[in-house]
């Protein structure tokens, strides 16, 4: 499984932000199929650009909120647990850091800590 952390400013688009993390992992892309997305993200203009990047074998297949309770949608819960045992780490849990690439180390600093736990036990 490939993780891809890109920490960018508040007023930075999130579109951007994924094309640039399929970019800078392309090497490790070959075998993607499915790019699993919120609604953040559809359009016609980012499956373009996830396509060209990844090639035509990949599609984007967009997660939708279908009603306005609560439900638990496919796939989506797993990147919402993740924040949640990452919201644990008190540097985590608000943004303290002033620079990104030391937001970026702490994410990543954090799931190794959470994995190596896991694999200790």
């Amino acid at each position: 499984m490939l993780i891809g952390v890109l920490v960018t400013e508040a007023n930075a688009s999130e579109r951007l932000g994924a094309v640039v993390v399929l970019h800078e992992a392309i090497g490790e892309l070959s075998k993607l199929q499915v790019v699993w997305v919120d609604q953040g993200y559809s359009g016609a203009n980012f499956a373009r650009a996830v396509k060209q990047i990844c090639g035509e074998q990949v599609r984007v297949e967009v997660i939708e909120r279908i009603s306005k309770t609560f439900e638990r949608l496919p796939k989506r819960w797993l990147v919402e647990r993740t924040f949640g045992w990452l919201n644990r780490f008190r540097r985590l849990s608000k943004d303290y850091e002033v620079y990104t690439e030391v937001s970026e180390a702490m994410i990543y600093g954090s799931l190794i800590r959470l994995m190596v736990k896991r694999l200790a036990a």
